[in-house]
């Protein structure tokens, strides 16, 4: 009798629980799924530090330009230094209101204050579509993470269905329902549905702190547009 005790002793030890032989051991399709979770979660954590090192970038530019901006220089002035920055959002749109006003300009020569209504008409349409273009830029994968906040752990509790169909197949196959059967293909599904976890929770805290901090960033933009707009048609009336 404790020959066969020891017997199960060891027929259970034996049997690895490890991440890598849970991986290894799975058929096709659980495997399929692993695969599919870590290819996911890995770019989800490169979305997720690009786009937090891009906001930092942005916040850095958006303080140098406000700086420089509020310095008292002209708009000549100011057009020549940020028109070589050509990485921060705000520059560009200052840029493509002054390349707009300084192409009407030059149809016009300087009666342009005639025609207020119609340059600014013009200047906002050119900001407006430098600010849409940027945003698609700055906003680019963003969407993988609300994709895979939500896809992730359905993903998995498939693999956790297929692992405990596997699980009945081998207390059906074997006519046993000693542990050592059933745990291996339990433990596949209980793993597959902690990967959905694993790439859910972060991909949806990331995905609602960088859309806020985006949403601010932007209300940030659109409000520098009507500001400039504002202060560029007085000075021109004042002329």
């Amino acid at each position: 009798m404790e020959s066969i005790v020891t017997s199960g002793d060891i027929s259970s030890a034996v049997v690895d629980f490890s991440l890598l032989s849970l991986f290894l051991r799975a058929d096709l399709v659980v495997k399929s799924v692993i695969i599919i979770l870590m290819a996911a979660s890995i770019y989800s954590w490169a979305v997720i530090v690009e786009k937090l090192v891009k906001m930092k970038k942005l916040k850095q530019l958006e303080n140098e330009f406000d700086e420089i901006f509020w310095s008292g220089n002209s708009f000549e002035d100011l057009f020549e230094t940020f028109n070589y920055n050509q990485n921060d959002p705000k520059s560009k749109i200052f840029c493509s209101a002054i390349s707009e006003w300084k192409k009407s300009n030059k149809k016009r020569g300087r009666s342009i204050s005639s025609n207020a209504n119609a340059l600014k008409e013009r200047m906002n349409r050119s900001m407006q579509v430098t600010f849409n273009k940027e945003s698609e830029v700055i906003e680019k994968n963003l969407t993988f993470l609300a994709t895979a906040g939500s896809t992730a752990p359905f993903i998995g509790l498939f693999g956790t269905v297929w692992g405990i169909m596997n699980s009945f197949q081998s207390i059906a196959i074997a006519q046993n329902t000693n542990l050592a059967v059933v745990a291996p293909g339990i433990a596949e599904a209980l793993f597959a549905t902690a990967l959905g976890l694993f790439v859910a929770i972060p991909a949806v805290v990331a995905y609602n702190k960088i859309t806020s901090d985006l949403s601010k960033y932007f209300i940030s933009l659109e409000s520098f547009i009507d500001e400039f707009t504002t202060i560029f048609f007085r000075q021109l009336e004042d002329k």
